[in-house]
């Protein structure tokens, strides 16, 4: 299980990264050869990265990397606007511990510094970080496994239109706006900023998807 666990890993991050880019396609054998393993932990991976919607096995042709979509990016926006939102509620609600919040701050800090830095890349690390945290402190395993999928997609598309955007001045205020109002245990202003957030963010990324006109395999 181990190195299948690897592969998935090696995988995921490459796909996530652009390093292998949509349309990218290659056999089993290859695939193994590029992660430095046998096919059977190869093929479990693939069989998992496929689960999560990011690769299509393609009978006797082997695996290819999905496309990305603007349809299927509407789609998991609009799950993500309704479930994310309600998880940083939830947080405000009960409340945060001190070292709970020094992790958000702390992400957010990240966030703050790499816009500042101009370092695009760190900035959408950072961003991930604080949407995944927000998960990890609401503690619903089902859910977190659930949205973690939507937002390895969601991330795949952000590095794709990450340079064609604004710099992300409004998105990490954003982010410093709804870790306030967790703070501050105001769970409607929690839940009003996350679902400002991901609408703006949605729209910007959306119109630069349907411009590119990104081929759908």
């Amino acid at each position: 299980m181990a190195r299948v666990e690897d592969a998935y890993e090696q995988l995921k991050s490459q796909i996530l990264d652009q390093r292998l880019p949509f349309g990218f396609q290659a056999t089993e054998s290859e695939i193994a050869d590029l992660v430095d393993m046998s096919r059977t932990p190869v093929r479990e991976a693939l069989l998992r990265l496929q689960f999560d919607g990011l690769v299509e096995l393609v009978p006797r042709r082997g695996v290819r990397v999905s496309p990305v979509s603007a349809s299927d990016m509407a789609d998991i926006y609009e799950i993500l606007m309704a479930l994310e939102p309600a998880a940083a509620a939830s947080l405000a609600s009960r409340g945060l511990n001190a070292p709970e919040i020094e992790r958000l701050e702390s992400i957010t800090r990240d966030m703050e510094t790499a816009l500042a830095d101009d370092d695009l890349d760190a900035w959408a690390m950072a961003d991930d970080r604080f949407h995944r945290e927000i998960l990890s402190l609401h503690g619903n395993r089902r859910l977190t496994a659930f949205v973690s999928a939507l937002l390895d997609q969601a991330h795949r598309a952000r590095m794709i239109t990450l340079r064609l955007r604004a710099k992300p001045i409004a998105s990490t205020q954003d982010h410093r706006d709804v870790l306030a109002h967790i703070v501050n245990r105001s769970p409607e202003q929690a839940k009003a900023s996350f679902a400002a957030h991901r609408e703006r963010a949605a729209s910007e990324l959306l119109a630069i998807l349907r411009d590119l006109r990104l081929p759908q395999l």
